[in-house]
């Protein structure tokens, strides 16, 4: 009788032993599961521009199609100032667990390579580059000059107020290398894009260095005009308009917006978002979004290659730096 109870008694134990076991196993493997499920929470979308303006457009339109494709919302945090640099420094604060990504233009780039930030490309790991437009000088559509000619001729005696994204940004080397070559245009940076479009409808400035889609509305309304394009070839819709390295200023940085995460971030997240960001730049919706743009068609720049596109893009800049004033 003792004997038959000691085996029951060591059945029950080794079945509760087993069980437990399973059980262990059952919560480990469950730990495992929601510690490899990315993302397990919303993702943080800072646009370091202010509401409006193409970065703001673009980080909508993107995030929109992303909250489909990785089942979490994308909020949009727009983090304004220091050309870029405050929200991406927001971005470098956060924890790097896959949460938090942001827009990275050309106009912060320039600022890399003035030194006006204080961080480097090596704090951050591309998505892909999403879209690239050229950049144009817009005027008033009533502006007195009927031209690129009469406008240089103006600004060789006049000062011309332009307005730019920010201080030390691709717009300023822009405008730097022509008063190089001794015209005179003053940058007046404005954050807010809605402001920066207006300024010139306003008389707050004479000029705007900004990409044609992102003003499209005051075109198509005739608020607004090209007057120049800094570009290799003619901008889409409006070839007749001159290029600027035709009249000797041959710095062209066409604006690129791209997607980018903090570096430390685990690689499978980076690969995860990466895979869902190329599905999105590829869909037919997102190729329409570039056409309305007036964007390259051939805009996205995959994961992979974009480190060697901002490194190229870094070069460029600083071996075409105007020398300064």
């Amino acid at each position: 009788m003792q004997t038959r109870f000691h085996n029951v008694h060591n059945m029950s134990r080794r079945s509760l032993l087993g069980a437990g076991a399973a059980v262990a196993a059952g919560l480990a493997g469950t730990r495992a599961w929601a510690a490899d499920a990315y993302p397990s929470r919303p993702i943080d979308f800072i646009v370091p521009w202010g509401a409006g303006g193409g970065a703001d457009q673009l980080a909508r339109r993107v995030g929109k199609l992303l909250e489909e494709e990785l089942k979490v919302s994308l909020p949009i945090l727009n983090v304004p100032g220091a050309t870029g640099n405050t929200g991406t420094a927001k971005l470098l604060s956060a924890a790097p667990d896959g949460h938090s990504i942001a827009v990275f233009i050309g106009d912060t780039m320039g600022t890399l390579v003035t030194g006006g930030a204080r961080w480097k490309l090596a704090d951050i790991v591309p998505l892909g580059v999403m879209i690239r437009q050229p950049t144009g000088l817009f005027v008033k559509a009533d502006a007195k000059w009927k031209n690129f000619d009469e406008m240089l001729a103006d600004s060789k005696t006049n000062e011309l107020k332009v307005g730019v994204t920010g201080f030390g940004s691709a717009d300023e080397i822009q405008v730097n290398q022509m008063n190089a070559k001794g015209h005179k245009f003053r940058v007046v940076p404005f954050a807010k894009p809605g402001e920066r479009y207006s300024s010139i409808l306003g008389g707050h400035a004479d000029v705007l260095v900004e990409q044609a889609g992102d003003v499209r509305s005051f075109l198509t309304s005739n608020q607004m005009r090209p007057i120049a394009f800094f570009a290799e070839q003619p901008q889409f819709g409006y070839e007749k308009t001159p290029l600027a390295k035709d009249y000797g200023f041959p710095i062209a940085i066409s604006q690129f917006r791209s997607l980018v995460m903090r570096a430390g971030t685990d690689p499978n997240h980076v690969a995860r978002l990466s895979a869902a960001v190329e599905k999105v730049a590829r869909s037919e919706a997102f190729k329409t979004y570039l056409a309305d743009e007036l964007a390259f068609a051939d805009s996205y720049i995959p994961a992979a290659q974009t480190a060697a596109f901002f490194e190229r893009e870094f070069k460029s800049i600083q071996a075409n730096l105007p020398p300064k004033r």
